[in-house]
């Protein structure tokens, strides 16, 4: 495992994510970071290059952090930014286009075949982030988007439900209890 290209990455990323020019603000670190965390235990759990997943991972919301205008395509552009980052660090050429592969179809709203189990874990580790930062689900909700508590509950909720649909099937046996579990704390019940 190249523990160097990972820290280095983690600052790389935390140092993108204060920028004034990223429009995420810092709320964009902890859900990489997140993603990152529940990438690594998909990798374990599926059986997948540990290694590429978490790089994956680190890299895959790259474009957006660095200029939003091109979040559109930030899983296109992303996928080119990381080649060049990691071709700097001498990393292996068929890992770099594993990565590359990873970050293009990661976007739940983008609708793709994974071809590997390496692009399933960042897509589902990317989808169930949003259970990991549910106070910055509240926050958008009420803060950045203004909503009353009845909208912003609603709005919440289906957040949540649409990432999880989002999961692949073995992932939502996975994560069916920690759904549960966010789901009953907010007040909402269980799977619906």
């Amino acid at each position: 495992m190249r523990e160097d290209i990972l820290e280095n990455l983690k600052r790389e990323i935390y140092g993108r994510c204060r920028k004034e020019t990223n429009k995420f603000g810092m709320g964009i670190f902890y859900h990489i970071a997140a993603v990152v965390k529940n990438a690594e235990m998909l990798a374990e759990q599926y059986g997948a290059d540990k290694e590429v997943v978490m790089i994956a991972a680190w890299l895959h919301d790259i474009a957006s952090i660095t200029d939003y205008s091109l979040y559109e395509q930030h899983h296109v552009h992303g996928a080119e930014m990381a080649g060049a980052i990691l071709r700097g660090y001498g990393y292996d050429d068929n890992k770099i286009s594993l990565v590359q592969d990873c970050i293009k179809n990661h976007r739940g709203s983008v609708r793709v075949e994974k071809n590997s189990v390496e692009e399933l874990c960042v897509a589902d580790a990317d989808a169930i982030s949003h259970f990991d930062d549910v106070p910055g689900l509240l926050y958008l909700a009420f803060v950045e988007k203004g909503m009353a508590l009845e909208e912003g509950r609603e709005f919440v909720k289906n957040k949540l439900i649409r990432s999880y649909g989002k999961l692949s099937e073995d992932s939502k046996r996975y994560y069916g209890a920690k759904f549960d579990r966010v789901m009953e704390v907010l007040g909402y019940g269980e799977r619906l």
